[in-house]
């Protein structure tokens, strides 16, 4: 799973954009009465070209008389490729998105609210896990379906808990921290965290800490309880309890580090075990272990798929996205791929198959399921590219010790009042 590309400050509608190459795609020759053509458009998935290629064909059954085109982009090629689309008038009629990229297009008027297709088809909505179906709400309407559900939790080398005399994860930030130090020595770190798109929010919201006020109109973070956080995250990256590659690296290098096998927990989303796995020869039931973070707290990273605006054929795009989240198609989405979708059939069929086939796989997607009442750090800012543009840095001054954490978080706090009245 990839962060979301760089800054998207000039959203589709009305920025430039830089000319796109050509496409990934897949289509299925058009009957002779064809008179509709939809496309969809996946964000770095290239990996599933036969599943999408059976997604084609399955439709084609339903709908004789539509083609549809595969579309893939990397990370870094995405959004201009939309962009582009967009202003040509030919937008993809059906685009996953990542993150809170979502957001940004809803807000400028760049997807159709789904909510009433959702009123409409009321079995697709009782499909879906329904805390994750609300993550991709912006006042009080639907603009996604679920795709691949991915939130923080907390993987930990097992070996160095043993070594260090620490028998459980924690289940708080101070045992966090406690547990961190313990295992700092040498080369050897406590914890890793993640980042981007807020991935470690929850480092804050375990203690109680707000972004923004309840109507998120100004920033609430300002607080001695913050700055306390602040202080305890900037003691232990000093003193080697929390690897500086948190605060600098971005995907590769923290997923690098903890597979090296000389940190002791990273607070990460499920599809870095995958890539961890791959790296980690050390890596069994005897030496790994996830849980979730102390009091349930996550961030969500998901993927769904929304309808474009400008779509030409909103509604044939409509049966489509039913079709691709049906049961039948996601469990085999997550058989694939392994991933829950927020198709709540596929997903505990597939959680039981893989509590036999793969079990540490089962444990790490289990956490995805848990606790979805705790997700944090997925505000519905249509701006939320700029706060984080603005907060970040600060918290990256102070755990660096550029800064006391009493003067990042109001300089912080200044910053992100500036980008909210804006």
């Amino acid at each position: 799973m990839h962060e979301q590309s760089g800054n998207r400050r000039d959203f589709i509608l009305y920025a430039g954009a830089a000319a796109a190459g050509l496409a990934s795609t897949i289509a299925l020759p058009p009957a002779r009465a064809a008179q509709k053509k939809i496309s969809f458009l996946t964000w770095n998935i290239s990996d599933q070209q036969e599943l999408f290629k059976q997604w084609i064909a399955e439709f084609k059954k339903i709908r004789p008389d539509v083609e549809v085109e595969w579309l893939d982009k990397n990370g870094t090629e995405y959004a201009a490729y939309y962009q582009t689309q967009v202003m040509a008038g030919t937008p993809p009629d059906i685009i996953d998105t990542q993150g809170a990229l979502w957001l940004e297009y809803a807000a400028a008027g760049g997807l159709m609210d789904l909510t009433p297709y959702l009123e409409k088809d009321a079995d697709v909505r009782a499909r879906f896990n329904a805390a994750y179906l609300a993550n991709w709400k912006l006042e009080n309407k639907n603009y996604m379906l679920p795709f691949l559900l991915t939130k923080t939790m907390v993987m930990f080398n097992r070996t160095m808990f043993k070594a260090s005399d620490i028998a459980e994860p924690p289940a708080s930030f101070e045992q966090m921290m406690s547990s961190s130090a313990k295992m700092a020595s040498g080369d050897k770190s406590g914890l890793l965290l993640l980042n981007f798109d807020w991935l470690y929010w929850p480092m804050f919201k375990m203690n109680g800490v707000d972004l923004l006020t309840a109507d998120m109109k100004k920033a609430a973070f300002n607080t001695p309880q913050a700055v306390a956080v602040l202080e305890a995250l900037t003691q232990q990256t000093a003193g080697g309890g929390i690897n500086k590659i948190s605060w600098t690296g971005r995907w590769t290098e923290p997923i690098g580090a903890f597979a090296s096998g000389n940190v002791g927990m990273l607070m990460a989303h499920s599809p870095a075990f995958f890539v961890i796995r791959g790296q980690a020869p050390w890596l069994n039931a005897n030496t790994f272990g996830v849980a979730n973070a102390p009091g349930g707290w996550s961030t969500p990273n998901s993927h769904g798929w929304g309808i474009s605006k400008g779509s030409r054929h909103p509604e044939e795009a409509w049966e489509f996205l039913k079709m691709a989240t049906s049961e039948r198609w996601t469990q085999r989405l997550s058989e694939s791929r392994k991933v829950v979708t927020g198709n709540i059939a596929s997903d505990k069929a597939i959680l039981e198959a893989m509590r036999s086939q793969d079990p540490l796989a089962a444990q790490v997607l289990q956490t995805q399921l848990e606790n979805t009442d705790k997700l944090t750090g997925n505000w519905p800012l249509p701006n939320d590219a700029r706060v984080k543009q603005a907060f970040y840095p600060e918290i990256q001054n102070a755990v660096l010790g550029r800064k006391s954490a009493a003067q990042a978080l109001k300089d912080a706090e200044s910053k992100v009042n500036r980008v909210l009245a804006a």
